[in-house]
């Protein structure tokens, strides 16, 4: 089995990659900083395989599955795990546009390479990660919450494309609350380990779920956002 995961050298991508190769996959990472990438595949070189990647770099994720295509090889899954995001307190624009590089363009090039790949192989899994922030607007972090919206209904979409597809093609939305990475924002409530949401995520990709909330208990808080009056969003 074949896997590439896109955002790596850190939190939720690094650990999923990890149990992907104790789970018998040959894993390609990809990241901006090799030098982190070079020391996973240090610990299992015949396992990994890295590729230095920045995915706002629209161009460059187009060769990079050209190169892909034209090894010949199949890939079996596929991951986004890359992932940006800050406090925008001033809404200023240079605050923005990493956030939306990122989360949007990148994510989209990925996502759409991804399934036309699978398209063309006859099936294929590909697995994104939103958010809870994806359910509702923050006034802190603008881009970040809109940006998981936009990802969560962009996977939706091509899972509904991928049902009315002949090609036996999987689409996975994950739907992390607060795991302890770096992304993370202060001491909060419920914070997942990296391992224990990694495991929960790994059973997720094994089911082919279609959305799935890490960790569990995060879907009664995403069910309580959805019909939570406006007014009440204006004292988180």
């Amino acid at each position: 089995m074949n896997a590439i995961v896109f955002g790596a050298t850190s939190g939720i991508g690094k650990e999923i990659a990890g149990l992907l190769v104790k789970n018998g996959y040959r894993v390609l990472i990809t990241g901006r900083r090799i030098e982190k990438l070079q020391a996973i595949q240090k610990t299992n070189p015949q396992a990994y395989q890295i590729a230095q990647h920045d995915v706002r770099d629209i161009q460059s994720t187009e060769v990079f599955f050209q190169k892909i295509k034209d090894s010949g090889e199949k890939i079996d899954l596929i991951i986004y795990s890359s992932g940006v995001g800050e406090p925008n307190y001033e809404l200023l624009w240079e605050k923005e546009v990493p956030t939306l590089e990122t989360n949007v363009l990148g994510a989209v090039k990925v996502y759409t390479q991804a399934y036309n790949l699978f398209h063309e192989q006859g099936y294929g899994h590909l697995v994104g990660i939103s958010s809870v922030a994806s359910i509702r607007g923050n006034r802190h972090v603008p881009a970040y919450f809109a940006s998981k919206a936009f990802q969560r209904n962009y996977l939706e979409s091509l899972w509904l494309k991928a049902k009315k597809s002949k090609a036996e093609i999987y689409v996975t939305d994950i739907v992390p609350g607060f795991v302890d990475t770096a992304m993370a924002m202060g001491t909060t409530f419920w914070m997942a380990s990296v391992q224990k949401a990694g495991k929960q995520i790994f059973k997720a990709i094994q089911a082919k779920r279609k959305r799935v909330y890490i960790t569990k208990r995060w879907l009664m808080i995403a069910l309580l956002l959805r019909i939570a009056p406006s007014k009440l969003l204006l004292k988180i």
